[in-house]
């Protein structure tokens, strides 16, 4: 061959734009494809007789570098970043070349990184997914594909899924409808349920159903990466849910874990009521949420007295999130004094947009507020409402920062010696208030939480930690106890187990410096005893399918667990 070239077998390189040419590729890993495969890849860690039996010699430069400095140079170059997103991005960019090293980087740094990978830096990354995505990290599902969705469920290469997490964009965060750049929630959800709960990261499943978007001025921009036509909805929508619910149970089987993600209201409740019989169904948003705040509460419990039922609660807002949290908080009352739901829920008061929540507003409210409408004469504010009601619990999920004022702070000090305060909307700017203004406007007295992480607050001498009510704390450990359990449905008596097993785990170390949440530093030893909980209640509701059943959870827990630590390759 002319020239001394390597013969181009397949007419690549002298095909013309207009030729139609197949894309090949080798199956094994090693050389180069071994390098470029996140799985396996191992950088400079990998040994002398692994670069000889590989075929990595000369690929890589002559040093050796282990696993734990490899960390280290990560991290320091991860902390020269200012912007969160550069991190966020920096983070991603090493999933896709390293896996192992991207989860290692997370469980041991959990606390810095959490915020970056998740909230509250992934709320920015999805308004802008369309200018940083990079490779798609998930499957796509989009209206274009009705008929075909199991079709596209088999051009993911993993087979063996167990979790799937599932978003349609409406209602991201606090942010709004953000369409099909949503993906980065499921993306970010999945990393946690291996980082945090040691679900393997290849039996993960990130999906973004997009039918269309509301969001004007991503229908505008130029770089959005989903289909530009305004949301579907009523029957169009179902159908393709349904098709797509179908496919997942034909493809996966029975044991497959699809937790919905962000869905607005008005789906959010109706699809976890249509298959909650039929699947494997999680709500993290309606369940996850109601199960991390309950056990912050029954940790709250041993800092102020009293049991659950002693206590008077009132939300302000009530969409997904308050009315999942008002059932559970009722469910767990309900079980521990013997009397009917029915009972319990007169103990907790919602407010939304239009003021508190009352039997006179019964007939024009959504079926899943009309629980709490109790009786009450109107109340339009939340000042009057603290000040009527005279709760001694106030929890946040309104979407709206700065909600709980100075006065209605002020107001729930004046009543309680040590009011509980949860302002728990996401990201940090719609925080209903900060640490410091509830330590601050109650002289230190509130026990408070927050949704997004908040820095310790020094007041008269004495540091306050505030406690993070973050769903990261559940969903992981969660998930684990569903897929060693082998479990076929999801139950509330199993979001009761995981909320007690958290709770429990908060020491009288962590409450002396005002915690109601441990330490997020401990979380994979905290997922496995949720995971054993969780799993144990499913054994005894006859939900589960692994069989015998284990004699130690906690240790069969840890044994499933996955480590991110390189492999040997021989």
């Amino acid at each position: 061959m002319a020239g001394g070239g390597v013969e181009d077998v397949y007419g690549e390189d002298r095909a013309t734009e207009e030729q139609l040419i197949t894309p090949w590729a080798f199956s094994v890993a090693s050389g180069y494809t071994l390098l470029r495969d996140p799985r396996h890849n191992k950088g400079l860690a990998f040994s002398e007789a692994e670069r000889d039996a590989h075929y990595l010699r000369g690929l890589l430069p002559p040093a050796l570098a282990s696993q734990e400095l490899q960390e280290k140079k990560l991290m320091q170059n991860l902390r020269r970043y200012e912007q969160p997103l550069h991190r966020y991005i920096a983070m991603m960019d090493l999933q896709e070349r390293n896996e192992r090293l991207f989860y290692k980087l997370l469980i041991d740094n959990v606390e810095e990184l959490l915020p970056v990978v998740y909230t509250p830096t992934v709320g920015e990354a999805c308004q802008k997914y369309g200018s940083i995505y990079r490779r798609p990290q998930g499957l796509y599902i989009s209206l274009r594909d009705k008929g075909k969705i199991l079709e596209v469920l088999k051009n993911w290469p993993e087979r063996s899924i167990q979790v799937i997490v599932v978003t349609d964009g409406e209602r991201i965060l606090g942010l709004g409808d953000l369409g099909c750049q949503g993906m980065g929630i499921p993306v970010g959800k999945l990393s946690l349920y291996t980082a945090l709960g040691g679900v393997r990261p290849s039996a993960c499943l990130p999906i973004t159903i997009d039918v269309g978007t509301n969001n004007e001025a991503l229908l505008k921009d130029e770089f959005y990466i989903g289909l530009r036509q305004r949301r579907a909805t009523g029957e169009e929508y179902h159908e393709l849910l349904e098709e797509f619910m179908t496919a997942v149970k034909q493809n996966y089987g029975e044991k497959v874990l699809t937790q919905f993600e962000d869905f607005a209201n008005h789906n959010a409740f109706d699809l976890l009521e249509k298959y909650r019989e039929s699947h494997l169904v999680f709500n993290d948003d309606i369940q996850g949420t109601a199960s991390v705040v309950l056990a912050g509460l029954l940790a709250a419990l041993k800092v102020v007295g009293g049991t659950l039922a002693d206590h008077t609660y009132l939300f302000l807002g009530a969409g997904e999130a308050g009315t999942g949290i008002a059932e559970l908080i009722a469910l767990e009352m309900s079980k521990h004094t013997g009397s009917p739901i029915e009972e319990c829920r007169p103990k907790i008061w919602l407010m939304d947009s239009k003021g508190l929540i009352v039997a006179s507003r019964k007939d024009s409210l959504q079926a899943f507020k009309k629980p709490w409408a109790h009786e009450h004469e109107p109340v339009a504010t939340l000042l009057e409402a603290v000040q009527s009601l005279k709760p001694t619990v106030l929890i946040g999920t309104s979407g709206k920062g700065g909600t709980f004022t100075k006065e209605v702070v002020e107001a729930m000090a004046s009543q309680n010696e040590k009011p509980v305060i949860f302002a728990l909307s996401n990201p940090t700017s719609h925080s209903e208030c900060t640490a410091e203004q509830a330590y601050t406007w109650t002289k230190g007295r509130a026990v408070f939480a927050s949704g997004s992480p908040f820095d310790s607050v020094e007041l008269d001498g004495k540091v306050l930690v505030p406690g993070q009510s973050n769903n990261a704390y559940i969903f992981p450990g969660f998930g684990l106890g569903v897929v060693i359990s082998g479990a076929i449905r999801v139950r509330d008596d199993m979001l009761l187990a995981a909320s007690e097993a958290l709770a429990e785990q908060v020491t009288e170390e962590h409450f002396a410096k005002g915690l109601i949440f441990p330490p997020f530093t401990n979380i994979r030893a905290i997922s496995a005893r949720i995971a054993a909980k969780v799993a144990a209640k499913a054994y005894e509701l006859g939900l589960a399918s692994r069989l015998p059943r284990p004699d130690d959870l906690v240790k069969y827990a840890e044994s499933c667990m996955y480590t991110p630590i390189y492999r040997s390759y021989r």
